[in-house]
């Protein structure tokens, strides 16, 4: 007769809190919360009641929660909080390519658009060492558009796994974002899910998967930075969105 006991099962107790603010964005919440203490008490209080408005929004932006990273062999994480808007075939950029980067053979690009609403802590998709980390200035067009990964200002980052494979992903600032915050440099060795940087006030972010690897996200979805597993290396699958 089968037993009737259930298997052991490891539970935990999770409780919801408050995302911490990155220190990053804690001098722009105090700015803001200043000026809204000013306004409120000795300026002109309607102009301060929207500037304590704008001071959580501030907070909000820059809030830094706690992700569970998913793990298992050959998984490549979402590195951003936002929503997919192109899955395309492409060349690497020329700041990653050649035999010590990405190659020159097109490989598959998902994009990741984040609005202002979004977390913008940018994380790692693989564990590995960080072998380049490129900074570009440039333009600050719409983050959307295809054009924005060539023109806009944007940072790239190149990390290797254990086993050679290569991750290559990019930081684009967008309209209202005007500055790119990398947290880690070349050389340093990082875990799958770790923060590496963030984009200040609505980007994008590019992931570029090996060759023989697909997304296993669709047009249209949403990921979770550290969590949402976007590829996992070597798999060929496709996946298609039906919106609802």
């Amino acid at each position: 007769m089968p037993s009737l006991e259930k298997p052991p099962v490891v539970t935990t107790n999770v409780k919801w809190r408050w995302p911490a603010v990155h220190p990053d964005g804690r001098k722009f919440v105090l700015i803001s919360a200043l000026l809204a203490f000013i306004f409120t008490f000795f300026v002109w209080d309607e102009i301060g009641f929207a500037l304590i408005g704008l001071t959580i929004w501030v907070a909000a932006f820059f809030r830094d929660p706690i992700r569970s990273v998913p793990q298992g062999e050959g998984l490549v994480i979402a590195p951003a909080d936002g929503l997919i808007t192109l899955i395309q075939t492409v060349p690497p950029p020329r700041e990653l390519a050649g035999p010590d980067g990405l190659g020159e053979a097109p490989m598959m690009r998902v994009s990741i658009f984040m609005s202002v609403f979004d977390v913008h802590i940018n994380r790692s998709p693989i564990a590995g060492t960080i072998r380049s980390v490129v900074y570009i200035s440039g333009k600050f067009l719409n983050a959307d558009l295809d054009k924005a990964s060539e023109d806009n200002e944007r940072q790239h980052f190149l990390v290797e796994g254990a086993d050679g494979t290569r991750i290559g992903f990019t930081q684009i600032a967008g309209l209202v974002a005007r500055r790119i915050v990398p947290f880690v440099k070349p050389g340093d060795v990082v875990g799958r899910g770790q923060r590496v940087g963030l984009i200040r006030f609505g980007s994008r972010v590019d992931v570029y998967l090996p060759a023989g690897t697909v997304p296993r996200v669709a047009l249209g979805q949403r990921t979770i930075a550290g969590e949402t597993v976007i590829a996992r290396i070597g798999e060929t699958e496709t996946v298609i969105g039906v919106p609802q």
